[in-house]
């Protein structure tokens, strides 16, 4: 069972004359790793790989290993598992080039797979199996491969799995050293390691790591400093031509966020085609928007659509029982269990203590306003409003153009500002405010007060273009405000400029308006 790749063997240059033109086969093959009818197979329950292995050779060789390592929770070997888990294994394992002489001889082509998959699909598991395997085939002596894992409970999900794997096959308990008190696997014969650890900077700093799999992404998104964290695991890859990074996820009960939200988008515009990017596979359990929009979702005969597993790992009356009793236990309750169980995205349209205007507030609804300057084309009057908190809060502004020609048509564009302190008393939403500054809605101004000048700089740009009618503040929060709108020679003594808008109930009516306007497409945001 124990089959080991071989080191490609050096190159030597041949005399010239006895050179020959490489065969066809020895030539990188094409492929692409675009699935623009993902729509149509996953609803039907067809295979979501985009390609074949790169290599059947090397995929062979690998699912030669993998199909014998047991899962013994579940009293089966990877050999009985279903396609879907074999076909992204194959996928994994025929990236790398196994082809002595060929011009990729050594090298993994395709270097990095996302996977999104709702929660009990045996994610962890197929962790375990893949790494596990690709350890028993390395050739590179004291290479470093790691599972990193958000917390130390999701790296024991991994890590029992391989520990129990070894065990339950004499071969391999002579090959590995276990040491799990240090969630450490070390091939006896190259010194390899595989390694489960839980998500610390510390942990991966100065790591040469060949294989990074990362599980649970979803839960980096909500660490402040987890992008760096796994720029320092992955540093290794650049001078590993076999490396290779593998993000495993569910969806997250939040909407998603920083390096979660980087590679979702990421991996769905390579999946859709609109980036080409063939080195980048990604493989997402997802429902069509058309079933997200009338909740078709919640119709058990469609939970098949995120869970290939179901029946398998994925109890079916135990997943009825679940969205049956969040259901009746309100809103919330049925968002975050649909969130994990069927990948349901949390987004604006999502809460139950949501403003309802945010059902309406759609990326189909932006229209021309991209910018300041586009909003100021279109408009013939324009108003804005500006509301600032505390240290620990945003301070925004906001201005809202009446169409040239109508008389109910509105067009709008924001910008807020966040203190640095922010990033450090609210490390749960840093990621998100990070997310909106390198989009381009947030400024994180680094000298203190500046978010108030910059505020106001941005009203004064409007007021010379003689379009702003008036500024609706709050006249609790305005001494900073009033001072910078000051400077910048604006008059804060007129109150029929700078209005005083009263919060809480008085803001109902207007409220409900702008749900109207959202709903019936007359107001279009940035």
């Amino acid at each position: 069972m124990v089959t080991a790749r071989k080191k490609p063997a050096a190159k030597k240059a041949a005399p010239a004359k006895k050179r020959r033109p490489p065969l066809r086969s020895l030539k990188r093959p094409v492929w692409t790793t675009a699935c623009p009818d993902w729509r149509k197979r996953i609803v039907a329950g067809n295979p979501l790989t985009p390609c074949p292995p790169l290599f059947p050779s090397a995929a062979e060789s690998g699912m030669a290993v993998f199909s014998e390592l047991k899962i013994v929770d579940a009293g089966v070997s990877f050999g009985d598992s279903r396609p879907w888990i074999q076909e992204f294994a194959e996928a994994v394992f025929g990236s790398y080039c196994d082809i002595k002489g060929h011009e990729d001889e050594g090298r993994r082509l395709v270097k990095t797979f996302f996977m999104l998959i709702s929660k009990k699909n045996t994610k962890s598991t197929i962790a375990a199996g893949i790494m596990l395997t690709i350890l028993i085939q390395n050739w590179r002596k004291e290479a470093e491969f790691l599972i990193l894992s958000p917390t130390k409970e999701v790296a024991d999900n991994s890590f029992k799995p391989i520990k129990a794997a070894i065990e339950a096959d004499e071969e391999l308990a002579d090959l590995f050293h276990v040491q799990a008190h240090l969630r450490q696997i070390t091939h006896r014969g190259t010194k390899a390691t595989l390694k489960v650890v839980a998500a610390d900077s510390a942990t991966v700093s100065g790591k040469k790591a060949t294989g990074v799999l990362v599980d649970e992404l979803h839960e980096f998104g909500k660490m402040a400093k987890a992008e760096d964290m796994l720029v320092e695991a992955t540093g290794g890859l650049m001078s590993r031509p076999e490396g290779f990074v593998i993000y495993l996820t569910t969806q997250s009960s939040e909407p998603p966020a920083g390096v979660f939200k980087k590679e979702l988008d990421y991996a769905r515009k390579v999946r859709d085609g609109k980036i080409e990017d063939p080195s980048y596979y990604p493989i997402i359990y997802e429902y069509p928007d058309e079933f997200i929009a009338n909740k078709a979702y919640l119709k058990e005969e469609n939970w098949y659509i995120t869970n290939p597993n179901l029946g398998v790992s994925v109890d079916l009356d135990t997943l009825r029982q679940k969205i049956n009793k969040a259901g009746s236990s309100g809103e919330d309750s049925l968002q975050s269990v649909v969130s994990k169980h069927l990948n349901i995205q949390i987004g604006l349209d999502l809460g139950a203590d949501r403003w309802p205007g945010a059902d309406f507030w759609l990326e189909s609804r932006a229209e021309n306003v991209s910018t300041l300057d586009e909003l100021l084309i279109v408009s013939e009057v324009v108003t804005c409003g500006i509301d600032g908190g505390g240290l620990d809060d945003l301070l925004s502004v906001n201005f809202t153009g009446r169409v040239k020609g109508t008389l109910d048509q509105y067009v709008s564009w924001s910008r807020s500002w966040a203190n640095p302190i922010v990033l450090a008393r609210r490390l749960e939403i840093a990621p998100r405010l990070l997310d909106f500054k390198n989009a381009g809605d947030l400024s994180i101004p680094e000298v203190p007060g500046d978010d108030a000048v910059e505020a106001a700089r941005l009203v004064k740009l409007v007021f010379n273009t003689d379009l702003l009618h008036a500024i609706g503040i709050d006249p609790a929060k305005i001494d900073a405000l009033k001072t910078a709108l000051a400077a910048e020679g604006l008059d804060t003594e007129n109150k029929d400029f700078l209005v005083p808008i009263r919060q809480g109930w008085s803001l109902y009516g207007p409220m409900v308006n702008l749900e109207r306007a959202l709903m019936e497409g007359r107001y279009k945001h940035a």
